[in-house]
């Protein structure tokens, strides 16, 4: 077991996916886990790369995007601790989907493949649970493709913020109060303009529902804009 300290493993005991997993099959993975750290703006991964393991942020916060020829960032999410990642290309054989990038200094829990190899084999009930950590991610997806067709900026940009509160679903019984992200990346997750994100910011920190600061969003009352987005 890897010499984690005691609010890391607290951190991994606040994600859902891993908190629902039978007690041997916790033990199974933490048993062959391994600890990385990544300095600032360090890649993980790349794009296309092969598969190289399973991974949970302990600490700090990583960006998931992707880059076209003129490097343009598409950016899929920013994930904070207690997020697993990097089932997907363990599920279908393929290589990575997105970069991965430290976009802070970060410390993650790595499951080297030889290891899930195994204990999939050992046990085949674990691709059960790889899968509903994969399609946590499928309905993100859908919900996200159904936000930018049919909802205006407004809405998509509250949403957003609330979903990133609770973890991407990670989080459902508690919520984080301080989000690690500046504005530009906000606006790229939406594909909006940043002074359109900059104005829906400015209205929500005026109704005392959120509070934006340098490279960050801090959430004053999680409940009002949960009220707010369902009266948009």
């Amino acid at each position: 077991m890897p010499d984690m300290s005691s609010h890391e493993m607290h951190q991994l005991q606040q994600g859902q996916w891993f908190r629902s997993l039978p007690a041997d099959v916790q033990q199974r993975l933490l048993s062959s886990a391994r600890l990385k750290n990544l300095a600032a703006q360090q890649y993980l991964f790349y794009r296309n790369d092969v598969f190289d393991g399973l991974y949970c942020v302990l600490d700090g916060a990583l960006r998931i995007n992707s880059h076209n020829e003129q490097g343009k960032e598409a950016l899929l999410a920013v994930i904070e601790p207690c997020n697993w990642f990097g089932e997907i290309a363990l599920i279908d054989g393929l290589p990575r989907t997105h970069d991965a990038v430290a976009e802070k200094s970060s410390r993650l829990l790595w499951i080297p493949p030889a290891a899930l190899e195994q204990m999939l084999q050992d046990n085949p009930l674990c691709w059960r649970y790889m899968a509903q950590l994969s399609t946590q991610k499928i309905r993100f997806t859908f919900a996200s493709l159904e936000e930018n067709a049919l909802f205006p900026a407004f809405k998509r940009l509250v949403n957003r913020l609330i979903l990133i509160a609770e973890g991407y679903g990670e989080l459902s019984q508690n919520s984080r109060r301080v989000l690690n992200l500046p504005q530009e990346q906000l606006a790229s997750m939406l594909a909006i303009s940043r002074q359109t994100t900059n104005q829906i910011l400015k209205q929500l920190e005026m109704q005392q529902l959120i509070r934006v600061d340098y490279r960050e969003i801090e959430i004053l009352d999680l409940k009002g804009l949960k009220q707010l987005s369902q009266k948009i």
